[in-house]
């Protein structure tokens, strides 16, 4: 079940609420009672952590350029 964020029109609360994708949207701040409007987020991205990953083996790290065989003689 995601986390939507959503912000009071009334008193400019913001927060989060946990529910189903299938829950209509809240319709009533629960600090004043007043109409919010839930937010659109930008979404997760994935997290590249241990090994296996081109990111953290394989990626090259050195600058291009650097390498002695590739200057001009």
């Amino acid at each position: 079940m995601p986390t939507y964020d959503y912000k009071c029109l009334d008193c400019g609360n913001t927060f989060e609420h946990f529910q189903r994708i299938t829950e209509e949207s809240l319709t009533a701040c629960p600090k004043c009672g007043g109409h919010v409007k839930r937010l659109i987020g930008a979404g997760t991205s994935p997290i590249f952590k241990g090994s296996g990953f081109y990111q953290t083996d394989y990626k090259n790290t050195g600058k291009k350029g650097t390498d002695s065989s590739s200057e001009k003689k």
